[in-house]
């Protein structure tokens, strides 16, 4: 071997030994890094999975809660009236009397009852006899309209039909005006100005008109 090559030879060695250490120390940094860099990821991953099931469960959370809302609002409207369906123009659905001044009354039966009920209260508590003649039609009348709405609770148009006297709103205005007759009749006493009158009827005569 040539003095040039063992002088060489060392520092070619030396050359690669430090070489191959650098090369040794850039693997562990890349390998350290790639770790960090996994690690990062999975922890990114985790948190993004915990975030979603979070807002996954305050969504279904919400969502429950709009549901058990609109169930509560479905049945607080349901229990309302559950028995019929509202129908445009009839019954709850109703809009219009089609009379100015008279606006819809949904209440009407139950003051229908109480108004008439008042009425026969009054007579019954006053001094005029039941045998006079207005205390005999008052009467009939306001038992009959009180017995139709006990039988038709919810059916103002049947009440309508058998009363024959308008619409019901328009009968609950005639119970009050009929407690102001009242008033005034048993004020006045005019039970007492009725007498009674026999009644004449006298042979038929011949008009010259054909019975044809």
């Amino acid at each position: 071997m040539s003095s040039s090559t063992t002088r060489i030879l060392p520092q070619f060695l030396t050359t690669t030994r430090n070489t191959l250490l650098r090369l040794r120390q850039h693997q562990t940094t890349t390998t350290t890094i790639r770790n960090a860099t996994t690690r990062a990821a999975a922890t990114s991953n985790i948190t993004n999975h915990t975030s979603i099931n979070a807002a996954g469960k305050n969504n279904a959370n919400r969502s429950m809660y709009s549901l058990s809302s609109s169930a509560a609002t479905a049945e607080r409207f349901f229990s309302t009236d559950s028995s019929s369906e509202i129908i445009p123009g009839v019954g709850r659905g109703k809009t219009s009397t089609g009379l100015v001044g008279i606006p819809v009354d949904h209440d009407a039966i139950p003051k229908l009852i109480h108004k008439n009920q008042a009425l026969l209260s009054k007579m019954a508590a006053s001094d005029m006899p039941p045998t006079a003649q207005y205390y005999i039609n008052v009467a009939q009348i306001s038992n009959y309209r009180i017995q139709a709405c006990h039988d038709h609770p919810n059916d103002p148009e049947a009440i309508e039909e058998l009363c024959q006297c308008g619409q019901i709103e328009e009968l609950v205005i005639q119970a009050d005006n009929e407690m102001i007759v009242l008033d005034m009749y048993l004020t006045n006493r005019w039970w007492e100005m009725v007498t009674d009158t026999e009644i004449e009827y006298g042979e038929p005569e011949d008009d010259g008109g054909s019975d044809e």
